[in-house]
């Protein structure tokens, strides 16, 4: 299939952005011009110089221009868990203070889960209900808070943040076996009609994994999916990973490396098992699915070629691009794009549930 961009079919890149803020101190050299060099292989060799755009919001720019050292930081996984857990939590509150909702902590089917209820939920939406499979790596949490307090409050819609067993030390396909056993928990209550599993990141990956499992199974598939930052072929790279760190153009990057994508979680799978990356599934009959990705995104060509095999499929499918941004820009709250990408997923999975 011509979408799978085949290694032997795709040159490595290699980016060296020079950018007029962001990453650049005082004491550096500007470049003044663009430059190019093309290896024998294909390799590209680059100088850009890239403008913080005027077509985003002054806090946007703001963002973009932050400088950010390119000097890698080593972190261990425990130093990673707990200043994502910091975070997320700072960022949680920051997002309660604009959209009021209640946090509580469950456990559905044995798996840990965080239950965000609306202060208010009309009569009509008491029986819906939307899973969120957060983000972070799928070795941490960095997501179940922002991810969901927006949509619970704009839907008037109960969330339920499924805390999904992580890897290294459980990789694939724990963290589908947990969200596929909150599902059919779940099913006990509401009608899949009235069910939507949305998810960021590896949590965006996790919800194309988990309606696929959920169709190997012969189980009903929810009414609504939102893949918001994402990828469906955990078997190799794609051009925007060679082009972006997370950050965007800021920060440490390393050229990507041959092999897999995210090691720790495909572990010891076959990398194009239908499940873990459906790319390879068989995709038709699908429900409604939002993608959602940005300009700057390390993972947005995976969004839109996972976007066009869902459109191969015949799936409802809609693609919204953010100018400039990085990944998974939504969960920072205090940006009006945030805002405008939180409503543009309440309203589609709103739309999407039966009343």
């Amino acid at each position: 299939m011509p979408t799978r961009f085949l290694r032997s079919h795709l040159a490595p890149v290699i980016l060296a952005v020079s950018l007029l803020s962001g990453n650049l101190t005082a004491q550096q050299p500007l470049p003044h011009a663009n430059s190019s060099t093309i290896a024998p292989d294909g390799t590209v060799y680059v100088t850009r110089i890239v403008p913080v755009p005027t077509t985003i919001s002054p806090e946007a720019q703001k963002v973009l221009a932050r400088v950010v050292s390119d000097t890698a930081v080593p972190q261990t996984l425990g130093q990673r868990r707990t200043g994502t857990d910091k975070w997320q939590a700072g960022a949680g509150e920051a997002s309660k203070m604009l959209y009021p909702a209640d946090v509580a902590t469950d456990t559905i089917a044995g798996v840990p889960v965080l239950i965000i209820t609306p202060t208010t939920i009309a009569p009509g939406k008491l029986d819906r209900v939307l899973i969120n499979l957060h983000g972070g790596g799928f070795n941490s949490d960095s997501g179940s808070l922002t991810e969901t307090i927006p949509i619970a409050n704009l839907t008037g819609t109960k969330v339920v943040a499924v805390l999904y067993r992580l890897a290294p030390e459980h990789p694939f396909p724990a963290a589908v076996d947990d969200a596929v056993a909150v599902y059919r928990e779940l099913l006990k209550t509401y009608k899949p009609s009235h069910i939507g599993i949305y998810g960021t990141s590896a949590g965006a990956i996790l919800t194309a994994e988990v309606t696929v499992k959920l169709k190997q199974l012969h189980l009903p598939l929810p009414a609504v999916t939102g893949i918001f930052s994402g990828t469906g072929d955990l078997s190799q790279k794609t051009d925007s990973l060679a082009l972006y760190a997370l950050d965007g153009f800021s920060g440490h990057h390393e050229p990507p490396q041959p092999g897999v994508l995210i090691p720790e979680y495909v572990a010891a799978t076959n990398s194009r098992d239908p499940v873990l990356s459906p790319l390879y599934a068989d995709l038709k009959g699908f429900p409604p699915t939002l993608f959602i990705t940005s300009g700057r995104d390390i993972l947005l060509s995976g969004t839109t070629i996972l976007h066009r095999a869902y459109l191969r499929a015949g799936v409802d499918v809609q693609l919204v691009v953010f100018e400039a941004l990085p990944h998974a820009f939504w969960n920072n709250p205090a940006l009006p794009e945030s805002k405008e990408a939180d409503h543009i997923m309440a309203h589609f999975l709103d739309t999407h549930l039966a009343q």
